[in-house]
């Protein structure tokens, strides 16, 4: 059987990180920046993480 690929988009769009979170960039950063709150716009910078069940998919996507 052959090798399963790791999925190209998954790979650009989350992080593993030390601990095994699953790391992700918020939407709403591309354009129209200058009507968005300062505050929002800090929000936006942090990212968020999956939760733990989706994790699970996502760390088999990567490491495919």
């Amino acid at each position: 059987m052959p090798k399963q690929k790791s999925h190209s988009g998954a790979k650009k769009r989350f992080k593993v990180t030390a601990t095994g979170k699953v790391m992700f960039n918020k939407a709403d950063r591309g354009h129209f920046m200058t009507e968005k709150s300062q505050a929002r716009k800090r929000k936006l910078r942090r990212g968020g993480m999956l939760p733990k069940a989706q994790s699970k998919t996502i760390k088999s996507m990567i490491n495919a």
